[in-house]
């Protein structure tokens, strides 16, 4: 490898990381260690996998809190909180997967999807219905 690649390379995993600082906020609740560097890379991993896996083009970075030393291990929707007991890197994972599988599609496309649905379930019949 080139000196100019791993500059490259090195400018873009430096850029992931601010850029996920950014859109990663982290509150901590009593005495709490995390590693930072681990939580941003798993946070722009988390990111990308979500379009990869299913064909999408667009890049998704939603704005998350990780809340560490909290009560139970949950998401919460309202807040956008990864509420976590302590540090679990597969926990902080499928948090930010949720959150971006939520930003994958604008609330205007899902109400519109939703109506879809509603109207085709209304139109259509049992086979038994019109043989009578």
């Amino acid at each position: 490898m080139t000196k100019a690649s791993r500059l490259t390379v090195v400018v873009l995993v430096l850029a992931a990381g601010c850029w996920a600082q950014n859109l990663l906020t982290v509150q901590l609740k009593g005495k709490q260690r995390w590693p930072a560097e681990e939580a941003d890379k798993l946070y722009v991993s988390a990111c990308s996998a979500v379009p990869r896996e299913i064909g999408g083009s667009r890049s998704i970075r939603p704005q998350i809190t990780l809340v560490l030393g909290a009560d139970k291990n949950e998401a919460a929707f309202d807040s956008r909180e990864i509420r976590l007991i302590k540090w679990n890197p597969y926990l902080f994972a499928q948090g930010v997967v949720v959150f971006a599988f939520e930003d994958l599609m604008p609330p205007e496309q899902r109400l519109a999807i939703a109506r879809r649905a509603v109207n085709w379930a209304g139109s259509t019949i049992e086979i038994k219905a019109i043989s009578k």
